[in-house]
């Protein structure tokens, strides 16, 4: 009986559809999003968690919310969730941001933010997740689940580091909106940890 870590990315936004860098900056669901974050909710309640935990970022506690319903459980709110600071270039619509500023959007893209202005670097934010997913996973008694809802490129980072990889973001594929990554306890894993499940969804 292993603890799970089911860590859920939000539902859609309108900056999503965009293509705008959100980072902090709270942006709601849109409908879309909503919709989804529905349609989520019984299926990520089947995987039985015992918390459910989110960012403090709307799209993410919204998502978190409608999951927590199901369960009838209290949505624990902790900032140290939230998607990377993209700092001076949060709200820049990609397209623009290649054109703008080529050479740093190419090292942007490839997961290094060591030279976009004011933005928070990998290996801090892979330390504050694995941070609050070492508290959710020491919450959970024997064979229990914790629902985690953050942000794509965040989990990402979590993921990796979780598992005792390098944290190259360009490393995972995204996680679709309000598709999720599972996390297991294992003895066998070097770091503790092995990834049961990846880009998971809802059935349609």
């Amino acid at each position: 009986m292993r603890r799970r870590l089911v860590l859920l990315r939000h539902g859609q936004t309108s900056w999503n559809l965009q293509r705008r860098g959100q980072g902090h900056v709270d942006i709601p669901l849109d409908e879309v999003g909503i919709a989804q974050a529905r349609a989520a909710a019984p299926w990520a309640a089947g995987f039985d968690p015992v918390a459910v935990w989110s960012s403090d970022l709307s799209r993410a506690r919204v998502t978190a919310e409608y999951a927590a319903a199901e369960l009838g459980l209290a949505v624990r709110v902790d900032a140290r969730l939230r998607e990377f600071n993209l700092g001076e270039r949060a709200g820049l619509a990609l397209p623009d941001y290649q054109a703008q500023h080529p050479e740093e959007y190419a090292r942007f893209a490839r997961g290094d933010f060591r030279d976009v202005p004011g933005a928070e670097q990998v290996p801090d934010v892979a330390k504050r997740m694995c941070d609050v997913l070492g508290d959710a996973g020491e919450a959970l008694g024997e064979g229990d689940a914790a629902l985690v809802v953050s942000h794509g490129s965040a989990i990402k980072a979590a993921v990796l580091a979780m598992l005792g990889l390098p944290v190259e973001l360009k490393t995972l594929a995204g996680l679709p909106n309000c598709g999720a990554a599972v996390l297991e306890e294992s003895e066998a894993a070097p770091a503790g940890w092995h990834l049961a499940g990846y880009g998971l969804q809802a059935p349609v």
